[in-house]
């Protein structure tokens, strides 16, 4: 029988805080699939969360696998289990490569084929493309790589449908994919010091703080307009517009803070843990306004 401590590190290899986010918004993306006041097949819903939650575990352990030099080098991350010791490096990878076949396994089995496949594709597009090269390679690293991230609420949808109507889906998408920037750039700015000590080109490193905060403006801006989208083609409803513009005008007060605070040792990191929330709280909003009784 496997030790508790060895199965808490493995878990820990997971990053599930993350994992939990990238289901919300895959979950979501299921009961949006399908009209209200209609739910989806609950089977499907466990199949498919069971499905991209390990895929997304799996891309976790590959990019701990990948960065452990790194991870030893930074504070934020030489706790991990990899620099710490605590698992190996081959049990590591067997750990990734289990969840990775499981996963899929499932979605292909007990899903759709199309799920499976995109899936996949998002897998290797952030355990691959991003950790191995882009992360290495470019100051645009995330802008790039967010497409993996972005990726579940479409996985979500197609789960359900079978890719019908996926156009709905990918405004879905494109929130998530416009957020991505401003999340990391901010956590990218309270550490440059350690992305600078391990030469991984975040923004901040290659092109100075001040000009990532602008691009952090900029592009919580650009969030705001996407985030209307689903009002504006009658996805959703009142309630989520309201919601919508509440979250990003507050994500936008943080966007502008951190251009005019540039002595609040504090506001970038802020900026950071706000942007995870308001991820979290705007579909939960989609979700709500989905099921909302009475028309507005």
């Amino acid at each position: 029988m496997m030790p508790m401590t060895t199965i808490s590190n493995l878990l820990g290899l997971c990053k599930l805080k993350v994992v939990s986010l990238i289901l919300l918004t895959a979950v979501v993306g299921m009961f949006l699939a399908v009209p209200a006041p209609y739910l989806p097949n609950w089977l499907l819903v466990i199949y498919a969360s069971l499905g991209i939650g390990m895929a997304a575990a799996s891309a976790a352990v590959f990019n701990h696998v990948v960065d452990e030099k790194i991870d030893t080098q930074m504070s934020r991350t030489d706790q991990r289990p990899l620099p710490q010791g605590k698992v190996k490096r081959h049990q590591a990878l067997i750990w990734g490569v289990a969840l990775g076949i499981t996963g899929l396994g499932i979605l292909e089995l007990f899903v759709n084929t199309l799920t499976m496949v995109l899936t996949f594709v998002s897998l290797i597009g952030y355990a691959v493309v991003y950790t191995m090269y882009l992360k290495r390679a470019t100051p645009q690293n995330i802008v790039i790589g967010g497409a993996a991230g972005a990726a579940p609420p479409v996985l979500g949808w197609t789960a359900i449908t079978g890719g019908q109507n996926i156009e709905f889906a990918l405004l879905l998408f494109l929130i998530v994919f416009i957020w991505t920037p401003p999340h990391f750039w901010a956590l990218a700015i309270h550490r440059v010091k350690e992305y600078k000590k391990v030469n991984i080109p975040m923004l901040p490193v290659t092109h100075g703080i001040d000009y990532t905060k602008k691009q952090i403006l900029l592009y919580t801006i650009l969030l705001i307009v996407v985030s209307i989208l689903p009002y504006l083609v009658g996805m959703s409803g009142l309630i989520y517009l309201v919601s919508a513009l509440i979250l990003g005008g507050i994500f936008l007060g943080y966007a502008i803070n951190i251009n005019n605070r540039p002595k609040d040792v504090k506001i970038a990191w802020n900026t950071f843990t706000y942007s995870i929330n308001y991820l979290m709280l705007i579909f939960l909003a989609l979700l709500v306004d989905h099921y909302w009784l009475i028309t507005l």
